[in-house]
């Protein structure tokens, strides 16, 4: 018992408590219905363990009424019933991608890719490469993670994502070298020049840079494949690289600082995690979860 005491409050009492009394509540807050700007397409991944935190990033995005694009959140097979419940209620015209369904589609598509076929169907985050691809129903992409809140509204990618002539792939700067192999390999390996600190989490895609015999062919880096992690960022920063790429401003990099409520956004990776509850979520509260904001059914 003390030991899960301390475990529940290892990371102190305000993150406990807005982890763990005020984060379900963006459950009562009303649905968004009006998600119907074609112009891009949001792709979002979710499991068991972020489909509560990935509601309060669509949430703080979509509270920007420029921000309301088509939706597609795609779920790795482990998100229980109610979360998918929750999820559809609360996002009615989004489209959803279960797991098994997917399987057998990327099945058909990767047979003729052998190394793309083994990353896909032995690491979940590898649907942020391939199922992204596959199930995107427009040129245009807004990536975006389940760890990353908005505070203001983002207007540089915006700005990208809604400029017909802007043909190049824009992500975050990471807060450290995030590549599964090191650099020296990367670049004896590429004809083309690779920026050493994109992150996966947030940017703009275009479709054709997914493009997968470039795939297969990065898949063939010595050693990409043996660090479990970051193999999908590898991946998708060596495509914008060889597609055309440009880094979003400073303020959209991922920082392990205290949050910065000037900035437009923050990404709250793993080694900051808990700062998403007791600096994000807790300045996000009045705005998300105010009387205009919660359903008529759960008020």
């Amino acid at each position: 018992m003390v030991y899960l005491m301390r475990a529940k409050f290892q990371h102190g009492l305000k993150s406990a408590w807005y982890r763990d009394i005020i984060r379900p509540r963006i459950l009562k807050t009303a649905p968004v219905t009006s998600l119907a700007d074609s112009s891009c397409e949001i792709h979002v991944l979710t499991s068991k363990d972020d489909w509560l935190n990935l509601i309060w990033v669509l949430k703080s995005l979509f509270q920007f009424e420029e921000c309301r694009f088509n939706l597609c959140i795609h779920e790795d097979g482990t998100v229980p019933p109610e979360g998918i419940e929750h999820l559809r209620r609360l996002f009615p015209t989004a489209r959803f991608v279960d797991r098994r369904m997917a399987d057998a589609r990327l099945e058909k598509l990767l047979k003729d890719y052998p190394l793309a076929y083994q990353f896909r169907f032995s690491n979940p985050f590898s649907l942020k490469v391939f199922d992204f691809a596959e199930f995107l129903e427009n040129d245009r992409m807004f990536l975006i993670d389940s760890d990353i809140l908005f505070f203001k509204r983002p207007e540089v990618i915006l700005g990208r994502i809604k400029n017909a002539s802007y043909k190049s792939n824009s992500l975050n700067r990471d807060w450290d070298y995030g590549y599964s192999v090191p650099m020296e390999l990367i670049e004896r390996s590429c004809d083309f020049g690779v920026a050493s600190h994109i992150n996966s989490g947030l940017g703009l895609i275009h479709r054709e840079s997914l493009n997968f015999d470039w795939i297969e062919q990065f898949l063939q880096i010595p050693g990409i494949l043996e660090y479990r992690h970051r193999i999908e960022q590898t991946l998708i920063a060596l495509c914008s690289c060889k597609y055309g790429y440009e880094m979003l401003p400073a303020e959209y990099d991922v920082s392990l600082r205290k949050t910065r409520f000037d900035f437009p956004v923050k990404h709250y990776t793993s080694p900051i995690r808990q700062s998403m509850y007791r600096e994000g979520m807790a300045a996000l509260q009045k705005k998300l979860l105010s009387s205009a904001c919660v359903s008529k059914d759960e008020s």
